[in-house]
């Protein structure tokens, strides 16, 4: 018995209870619910010989009977007779705790009332702790769920109730931050974030991701004398774990550091230490200057003044926040919002009605991305000083700048043609010659065109594929939909052929493509933006 309070717990006493006592055995709650049952099978005297005693009819209702007269006499010990068997109830402690009930066939065995006592307190001792256990794991899913709440909150921008959250949680969140993505095998999500936690001393927010099962989100504290290397720490405390981290970030760019931190990860997978750093690139969200501001507004003016017809329906921003979800993690962003696909896919449809976009090629999932991180770009940092230092503009300073925008760019399945569709106006839906002129003329700006030039030229760099075959499988991946079946048919060679170059491109680049949040919509804008001639003034200059 006291072996089985060890390792089997309640199921394994009553199971060996019901097997002593040749009969039925349970623990039933005040109300007669049947909470754990076990039974001797098989038992002659107690069912049909041919039927285990589980199958014996009658045994749990005499028990549940039994448990509402013990709840209503506030007795210490109760019994039930029917025609051919008896319940003995015991209470395991005061209300509400439930009584174990024992019901065998007539007359009772010889000493079981002995057997009932001493298996009671070992029985007691059991349903406590699995109780607390049950209490303990209820209150580790609130914290999970809150901390998860609170790095949502962060990443669509509501800092000040990202805040408010927060502060029944520990510890106070961070800022200046950086963001850390790890990756842990064989289930071990739980251990790894002990080891983080120990670590850091508990200083940075550790968020199990919603998204992907294997992940772990760190936002830790940068900056100070403080400011240690947990990220190579946990890469060699812990074994077959991954580890990308992001540049140091203020609090409100908490999506661009948890972008930066996944890209990383794809490029730490490729190396011996298994441990990656971002390194700096520039958001296309701070290189379009005011013109590029304007545009997304004008773009996305019909979602954002959308008004639902009924109360349940999605609103703007709702419909906003499942935009830049989807385009972040594709169908894994009904774990994100938690929604059906189908909700998902009902408001899909109707954002692209409503901007006029073709959600389902890349060049319209391209403009939409653009234009929701432009929109989630600090206003100060995109409207930024007209001119910088030295009298460039703010847009060409900003092609060389560090990444910073509070928006979201992922992946979809899909991608795009050689042009972009469907912009909206401020006063209605504009045609789609209009709007990918918008769109290019935006790419065609010095800047833009001096960060796609950045953006792509590492390609320049690689060894194998040839710097030639790496842009033409790029594009040709681009050009298919991203998807991998296409793009290995059009270049003439096996899926995994096509993989493995995209994987190795992965490291080249120092951004993810093959997994969500993936680079493909900024490497798609470069590439067009290098295909479009200049704008007049910058041929002229």
């Amino acid at each position: 018995m006291h072996r089985l309070v060890r390792t089997g717990g309640t199921p394994e006493l009553l199971h060996w209870l019901s097997v002593r006592a040749g009969g039925w055995a349970g623990l039933v709650d005040g109300g007669g619910t049947v909470l754990h049952a076990a039974s001797a099978a098989p038992a002659p005297h107690f069912a049909a010989p041919h039927l285990p005693a589980s199958a014996a009819p009658g045994a749990a209702e005499l028990a549940a009977e039994g448990a509402r007269a013990l709840t209503a006499r506030d007795a210490q010990a109760h019994s039930l007779d029917s025609a051919t068997h008896t319940a003995l109830l015991f209470p395991l402690d005061a209300p509400p705790a439930p009584a174990l009930a024992v019901v065998v066939p007539r007359p009772v065995p010889a000493g079981l009332t002995a057997l009932l006592a001493d298996a009671l307190a070992p029985i007691a001792l059991c349903w406590r702790s699995e109780t607390l256990e049950r209490k303990r794991r209820r209150v580790d899913l609130a914290e999970s769920r809150g901390r998860e709440a609170v790095l949502h909150l962060l990443m669509t921008g509501q800092l000040s109730i990202a805040h408010q959250v927060a502060g029944a949680l520990r510890p106070r969140l961070p800022d200046p931050v950086r963001v850390c993505v790890v990756e842990c095998a064989g289930g071990r999500r739980d251990e790894v974030a002990r080891v983080c936690a120990e670590a850091d001393g508990g200083r940075s927010w550790i968020v199990r991701c919603p998204v992907y099962a294997s992940h772990l989100i760190l936002v830790m504290p940068a900056g100070g004398k403080e400011d240690g290397p947990l990220d190579e720490n946990v890469a060699a405390l812990v074994d077959d774990c991954v580890v990308g981290v992001s540049e140091q970030l203020p609090l409100p760019d908490t999506a661009t550091g948890y972008r930066q931190a996944f890209h990383a990860l794809a490029v730490a997978r490729g190396l011996p230490g298994r441990h990656a750093r971002f390194g700096a690139s520039p958001e296309p969200a701070l290189v379009v200057g005011r013109a590029g501001a304007l545009w997304a507004d004008a773009l996305l003016a019909p979602l954002l003044h959308h008004l639902p017809r009924r109360t349940q329906d999605p609103g703007s921003q709702e419909l906003a926040a499942t935009a830049a979800s989807w385009l972040s993690f594709s169908t894994h962003a009904t774990e994100h919002l938690k929604i059906h696909r189908n909700t998902l896919a009902a408001r899909l449809g109707l954002i692209g009605d409503l901007l006029g976009l073709d959600l389902g090629t890349l060049a319209d999932q391209a403009t939409l991305d653009l234009a929701l991180r432009i929109r989630a770009t600090p206003v100060p940092r995109r409207t930024a000083a007209a001119t910088a230092p030295g009298g460039e503009t703010a847009e060409t300073a900003g092609a060389t700048g560090t990444a910073g925008t509070t928006g979201t760019t992922g992946t979809t399945g899909a991608t795009g043609t050689t042009g972009t569709t469907g912009a909206t106006g401020v006063t209605g839906t504009a045609g789609t010659a209009e709007a990918a002129h918008d769109l290019e003329e935006i790419l065609r700006r010095p800047a833009v065109r001096a960060w796609a030039t950045q953006q792509l030229r590492p390609l320049d760099t690689v060894d194998t594929p040839a710097p030639d075959t790496a842009r033409a499988t790029l594009r040709t991946w681009l050009d298919r939909e991203a998807q991998l079946g296409p793009t290995a048919a059009a270049l003439g060679i096996s899926v995994p052929g096509a993989r493995k170059r995209l994987a190795r491109l992965e490291t080249v680049l120092r951004r993810s493509l093959l997994q969500a949040p993936s680079a493909r919509y900024d490497l798609w804008l470069a590439f067009r933006a290098l295909e479009l001639e200049p704008a007049p003034e910058a041929a002229t200059s």
